[in-house]
């Protein structure tokens, strides 16, 4: 589609997506999200001998793998997945603290052991329902940043050192 001769000239610009807070608050989602997805790979890859069901584990590694595909959007600045994390990070949160005591309780002797030790699975499953609940919060404060506003101006005017063209 041609541009018409009011438009040329003018450009969209970001303003929010230009702040140190908005970039800061970018990378430390993508990097919880990072963080998660690595611990229900452990957890999953570490207890998957005694998980109750295959299912189950496969379900987790889908999780991870969307959260890694999250990432990738938050890095590309999608501010419309924001809400779709926080909320499958409280699913995957109260999935988290309902497996807590089961992986405490298989810790006694004459119960086979998974390939890592029961008790650090416990602490790591409480870890992951704690970077959930981390997750959540900076995700919602991501969503108030408003990276969708734009507004128009005239091309080159008002940029900051640093301001990609």
């Amino acid at each position: 589609m041609a541009k018409s001769e009011e438009d040329q000239g003018k450009e969209l610009w970001r303003p929010n997506r230009h702040k140190a807070t908005s970039k800061t608050t970018k990378l430390v989602v993508a990097i919880v999200l990072l963080i998660s997805a690595g611990l229900l790979a452990v957890v999953t890859i570490g207890g998957w001998e005694r998980l109750q069901s295959t299912g189950a584990a496969v379900l987790t590694i889908i999780f991870g793998v969307l959260y890694i595909f999250f990432a990738i959007l938050v890095i590309r600045w999608n501010r419309g997945i924001l809400p779709v994390i926080a909320a499958l990070a409280v699913l995957i949160a109260i999935f988290g603290a309902v497996s807590v005591p089961s992986w405490f309780d298989r810790a006694k002797d004459g119960l086979d052991s998974p390939i890592l030790p029961e008790d650090l699975l416990g602490m790591l499953t409480v870890l992951v329902v704690v970077v959930q609940l981390v997750l959540v919060a900076v995700a919602m404060v991501a969503f108030q940043q408003e990276w969708n506003v734009e507004e128009e101006r005239p091309t080159g005017e008002g940029r900051m050192a640093g301001e990609p063209a």
